[in-house]
């Protein structure tokens, strides 16, 4: 293995970092998926629903709080700032917990586009060097010239695999974003609607004190 990394010329090494990057980028956000996946609590999103549905946006912010759910702090923060713009807050702790399923999701794209162009980088060059050979006196020197057409193969190869690697990890990474916002998106609705429909966010003692008229203590 080696020796064909070898063979394929200089450009091999540039390969090899990006080789090196995607992996890392690879192993470090599936260990962020699986932790994420340990930290779901769909009873906490549901326990926060629950008590905003019975009108104790108090209880449902503690809710959210005490929960490592990604989904029931981004409620939580947007309950806890609704007064100003109940949307706004949602967008942007969405934007916040997105970014976390985002990052890396750059540079294994460039890694994708960046490989096969390396690798034709290296074919160009195998094949300058080996038809260089064809115009001087080394002509009779068949071994040298399928030596610079094999470099320019192993080289494009090499940029394929590592395009074709990466690829597979990076559509899944995609889907997992996607899925990440979709929850969000559908528990900021069924938040939103809850709202809308219930007729009061206060908590039961501010809902009890309204009820009978007098100020909540």
């Amino acid at each position: 293995m080696i020796s064909i990394f070898l063979k394929g010329g200089p450009i091999m090494w540039p390969l090899l970092v990006t080789s090196l990057v995607a992996l890392t980028v690879v192993v470090e956000r599936f260990l962020f998926i699986w932790s994420e996946r340990r930290k779901r609590e769909p009873e906490a999103v549901e326990g926060l629903l629950s008590a905003l549905e019975k009108g104790d946006a108090r209880e449902a912010i503690q809710v959210g709080h005490r929960s490592r759910d990604f989904v029931a702090r981004t409620l939580a923060y947007a309950l806890e700032h609704r007064e100003k713009s109940l949307s706004n807050a949602l967008l942007r702790r969405a934007n916040v917990e997105l970014n976390r399923f985002r990052r890396g999701l750059a540079a294994l794209d460039t890694i994708i586009t960046l490989a096969p162009l390396l690798g034709l980088l290296g074919t160009v060059t195998g094949m300058i060097h080996a038809f260089g050979l064809l115009g001087g006196a080394e002509l009779d020197a068949p071994v040298a010239i399928t030596g610079g057409i094999a470099e320019a193969l192993i080289a494009t190869a090499f940029g394929l695999a590592i395009a074709i690697v990466s690829l597979i990890p990076f559509n899944y990474l995609n889907t997992r974003l996607e899925e990440a916002r979709h929850e969000l998106e559908d528990a900021a609705s069924q938040m939103e609607l809850l709202l809308v429909g219930a007729p009061s966010s206060r908590t039961p003692t501010e809902t009890n004190a309204a009820a009978s008229g007098r100020p909540a203590p």
